[in-house]
């Protein structure tokens, strides 16, 4: 990295590395035949302070899933919704 804030940047990316480890979100198998893995990026986002300075600098690392292809890479999506009803016996 050239940039002159490059160290908190590095120290972003080792936290969320990190928490990533700590979380267990990852486990590693094989890959199965036939089958591609998907890519990831990093996304950085710098929080500012009222006056403008710098506050925190977050990086996240996120999957490119919109390199997969439907019925290659997945099969079928689905969007769990409640009913209105169900929501509204929830609420009374």
């Amino acid at each position: 990295m050239a940039s002159s804030e490059a160290k908190q940047w590095k120290e972003a990316i080792k936290s969320e590395m990190d928490s990533i480890v700590s979380n267990g979100t990852w486990v590693l198998v094989d890959l199965p035949l036939g089958c591609t893995t998907i890519g990831c990026k990093w996304i950085f986002k710098k929080k500012l302070k009222p006056d403008g300075s710098a506050d925190m600098f977050k990086a996240r690392l996120v999957a490119k899933c919109f390199r997969q292809n439907e019925e290659i890479d997945y099969f079928g999506t689905y969007s769990p919704v409640a009913r209105l009803t169900i929501i509204r016996v929830l609420i009374a």
